[in-house]
């Protein structure tokens, strides 16, 4: 049980290792074939958006918004599998309850 318990701290300890190193690692995702780019960190924060002055027409106010929530979507989705990798590297693949 004493095994158990250092071996749970460990753990605890490289997580939040984990979680200093992905606020520094950055994933990027594009929209509209690059007219918009968003860079997050690994804690899901924008940390750039970038947007191209071809699309910034007060007539598609709308597609911009669009190609703006596409970009941001899939930097999350690019975000939380760089978190998901990283915790199986940590876990060995295990699956621990609360984590995965």
């Amino acid at each position: 049980m004493v095994d158990l318990m250092k071996q749970a701290q460990k753990i605890k300890a490289k997580m939040e290792e984990l979680q200093e190193e992905m606020a520094q690692r950055t994933v990027e995702a594009s929209a509209g074939g690059g007219m918009v780019k968003v860079v997050m960190n690994g804690r899901q924060e924008i940390l750039r958006l970038e947007i191209d002055p071809e699309v910034v027409d007060p007539q598609e106010v709308e597609m911009l918004e669009d190609l703006i929530i596409a970009a941001v979507n899939e930097g999350i989705r690019r975000s939380q599998q760089l978190w998901s990798e990283e915790l199986q590297k940590l876990t060995g693949g295990l699956p621990i309850p609360g984590i995965l």
